[in-house]
């Protein structure tokens, strides 16, 4: 490197070569080997091994190649879709990876910021997030946020003075800090790992506490264990005590916890969400985090900002006067001042503002700024013109107008009395109620030996005026929030303009005006008060990033699934404290990286088509989970019981097996399957204690049929061992892979399945029903069945069906889940 002129691209790429990539973790995909084997650590594959195994040394071949095949279908299905799943994931988030600007081979280039190396010099600006650890080489009125590593919530002034060394803070920056205003050229010195964040790499690596989502299916499966447990040592024990071979019970059992488990679930959640996640993508949302998709699901409630969702953000300066309401050039001159040397993140008043003065600054000298930031709300500019300075302050109208103490008049600055503040009230209330935006202009002559700008200079100042914009709603918002609405989404507005100007905008948008809440009120609330009045309001103004989060925190309590749409500096927090934060790829660095998802327009259209992308994922993953649940468990009850009630297993651990393997087979197609219209019209929360009520109904219903099919063969066919066998294996297949069509919807005649899944049950189905006059199923204890018992077991399995779709609307509507 030489001076300024950064890296090589040669130098660059081989220091990345050696160093790694900028990651505080490696992101290096694993094999597809590598995560076979630690799927082989689970205790159901061992068991599942082991008995295989047992099965080859005994000379069981059929039963040895079955269970070979049930651990190849599970394993690869699910080694193979979380790999695609992986694969789509990293193609969606590297359209929104964080990037910098670079010098390198001595010309500005944006690169990936895990491509950084140590040496190279970079370019920040206001918003920007510091991708590694790196020294200053150039800064302008550069303060930072270090809030992830220092825990103090105000900005840092960050200078290159001549007496600071370079491993000191005032001159360092490090990674995960956000630029808050100002500029700076950084030269890096240490990425990754090595950086000071990566120094906390043992707390960072720690996996992220589960999602609601998550913590719901590992308390399903821990469910599902304890009745495997159950189950199995029950049937293996009372095996024993009828003196059956030790080797064939102890086979059963394992079959039985095989049959019991839905070894399926991680592939079809994978799958599920990887497939909304694509599905989204198309409609212009991209899915940082899959189990966000849920979330969006369940979503209820959806806090947003006003300017650029709900209004066009196109602004423009209406009207700049002075108190008496007066047309006032001095304003936007002292203002366009302001706007022009201000080094933070421009705002759209700010551009607005230069676009109507582009002359603005242009005879004045900059000495220097106090940032904006929003607690205070406003942004000092310390210039100078023709020998005189002065501090010219921009910002919200109410803190402004609390630090003057005087008015600009025609005679010179005279004192701002309280006639002159209850004017100045009146006319920005008139400005509101017209739908206008306002700022106010205020200014202080300062001394000619003052360089530098602190916010103690900020009082006594004289008020000039006031500017106002107009930015109009869009004019698709409306059919945007009604279609949120009828989603059972309740939309709640968070925003800093003042009342007057939010009412305007909402009544536009048919929001009802009369529900808002102000920042200085909610300030004086408590926390109880806050919850009694948090229901009734749908409007907070001129509320502060703290009373964002505050708001989020509260409603979060009450038990909703709140998500927050933000692209600025101070939407960070409240992006990180919402079920699913929403961004987009516009937005600021800081902004974008707290978000889990990002949307390619900022539109809250293309929302309502990922709340119902979301409820589709969830009611996919639904559909197997009651299924598995309640078929699994009725089969497994039956096989328990039977072992206990007949002269011989109900079936034999290799058809067992068999049943769960070409099961498996007919659910593959469950995470493409259409959904019905209603289930996507209201948010959709998992409900582990539903799953257990219809799993509970429905499994002892399924075996009560069983027992009728046990006692038909016994006593009116007067089945054998073999007989039996094969007609309950036929039995269990169609009632277990049919039972889906009537599980996935409420209206099966109505509803069409997706042709993937209508394809792989009935050909799980066909292979079943074929089986027995195959020469497989001969040698796996099967015969071929008369014409009049496949009649029977055809009446046995329709009945089943229709006794499914009664218990099935009835456990749902008990649930309010239809």
């Amino acid at each position: 490197m030489n001076g300024q002129s950064g890296l090589s691209s040669v130098e660059a790429a081989a220091r990345l070569n050696r160093d790694g990539p900028n990651l505080l973790e490696s992101k290096a995909r694993r094999s597809l080997l590598y995560a076979y084997a630690q799927r082989l650590r689970n205790p159901l594959v061992l068991m599942l091994a082991l008995a295989g195994a047992i099965l080859a040394v005994t000379g069981d071949t059929p039963g040895f190649f079955i269970i070979v095949g049930i651990l190849l279908l599970s394993l690869t299905l699910d080694v193979v879709q979380e790999h695609r799943a992986g694969d789509a994931a990293a193609r969606l988030k590297e359209k929104v990876s964080l990037t910098a600007t670079v010098i390198r081979d001595s010309r500005r280039q944006d690169v990936l910021a895990a491509a950084l190396v140590e040496g190279d010099v970079i370019l920040l600006a206001a918003g920007d997030l510091a991708p590694a650890d790196g020294v200053l080489v150039e800064a302008r009125d550069l303060y930072v946020n270090e809030a992830m590593l220092t825990g103090e919530s105000f900005p840092a002034e960050k200078q290159v003075p001549a007496d600071c060394r370079p491993a000191e803070p005032c001159n360092c920056l490090f990674m995960g800090s956000s630029v808050v205003s100002g500029s700076a050229t950084v030269r890096l010195t240490a990425t990754g790992r090595r950086t000071r964040l990566g120094a906390i790499a043992q707390d960072l690596g720690r996996p992220a506490p589960p999602t609601a989502f998550e913590a719901e299916i590992s308390a399903f499966s821990r469910l599902i264990v304890r009745l495997t447990l159950v189950l199995v040592l029950s049937t293996l024990l009372i095996n024993l005590l009828f003196h059956r071979p030790p080797l064939q019970s102890f086979l059963f059992a394992v079959a039985l916890a095989v049959g019991l488990t839905p070894e399926l679930l991680p592939m079809i959640v994978s799958l599920s969400l990887a497939h909304g996640a694509l599905r989204l993508s198309r409609r212009g949302v991209i899915v940082k985090r899959l189990s966000d998709i849920h979330d969006l699901g369940a979503m209820d409630i959806l806090c947003s900002d006003k300017t650029g969702t709900l209004t066009e953000a196109c602004i423009s300066l209406e009207r700049q006067v002075g108190l008496s309401g007066a047309e006032s050039r001095e304003v936007l001159e002292l203002a366009a001042v302001n706007a022009a040397f201000e080094t933070g993140l421009k705002s759209p008043l700010d551009e607005a503002i230069l676009a109507a003065a582009p002359q603005g600054g242009q005879d004045w000298t900059k000495l220097d700024e106090v940032p904006f930031d929003f607690e205070r709300r406003r942004v000092s500019v310390l210039a100078e013109k023709e020998g005189r300075r002065q501090i010219i302050v921009k910002g919200a109208p109410e803190d402004i107008l609390a630090l003057c103490q005087r008015q600009a008049s025609a005679n010179g600055a005279v004192p701002l009395e309280d006639e002159g503040r209850a004017q100045a009230r009146q006319l920005l209330s008139q400005l509101g109620s017209e739908g206008l935006r306002t700022l106010a202009v205020a200014w202080r002559e300062m001394p000619s030996d003052c360089h530098l700008a602190a916010l103690t200079d900020e009082h006594d100042l004289v008020l000039a005026g006031f500017l106002a914009f107009r930015d109009p709603p869009k004019a698709d918002a409306r059919a945007a929030l009604a279609a949120l609405t009828d989603l059972g989404v309740t939309v709640k507005i968070f925003t800093g303009d003042g009342a007057e100007v939010t009412r305007h905008v909402c009544r536009d948008l048919g929001l009802n005006p009369d529900t808002l809440l102000c920042g200085s009120d909610l300030a004086t609330m408590n926390d109880e008060a806050l919850a009694a009045r948090l229901g009734g309001v749908h409007i907070f103004c001129r509320v502060s990033p703290a009373q964002k989060l505050r708001l989020l925190s509260a409603l979060r309590r009450q038990g909703h699934v709140v998500g927050y749409i933000g692209d600025g500096i101070n939407d960070a927090p409240a992006l990180h404290e919402a079920d699913v934060g929403f961004s987009v790829d516009s937005g600021v660095d800081v902004a974008r990286e707290a978000a889990g998802m990002i949307l390619l327009r900022k539109d809250l259209s293309i929302l309502a088509e990922g709340v119902r992308e979301g409820r589709r994922t969830h009611a996919n993953i639904l559909k197997y989970v009651m299924m598995a649940a309640s078929s699994n468990f009725g089969n497994m009850l039956s096989m328990a019981a039977g072992a206990l009630l007949l002269p011989f297993l109900p079936m034999l651990p290799v058809q067992i097996l068999l049943n769960n393997l070409l099961y498996d087979i007919s659910e593959i197609g469950i995470p493409m399957d259409r959904v019905d219209a209603a289930a996507l019209e209201r948010p959709q929360r998992w409900n582990l204690n539903a799953i257990r009520h219809f799993m509970f109904l429905l499994g002892p219903a399924s075996s009560l049929f069983d027992f009728v099919t046990f006692y038909i063969l016994l006593h009116l066919w007067r089945a054998d061992e073999r007989m039996f066998h094969t007609a309950w294996f036929v039995e269990s297949m169609a009632t277990q892979i049919l039972v889906i069509f009537i599980i996935r919807s409420a209206t099966p005649w109505r509803s069409r399945p997706h042709p993937l899944l209508l394809a792989t049950a009935l050909c799980a189905l066909a292979a079943a029903l074929l089986l027995p006059v195959t020469m497989i199923g001969r040698a796996i204890g099967f015969v071929p069945l008369p014409f009049p018992l496949m009649l029977t077991l055809t009446a046995i399995t329709l009945a089943y069906l229709a006794c499914v779709f009664m218990l099935r609307r009835l456990a749902m509507r008990h649930h309010a889940l239809e």
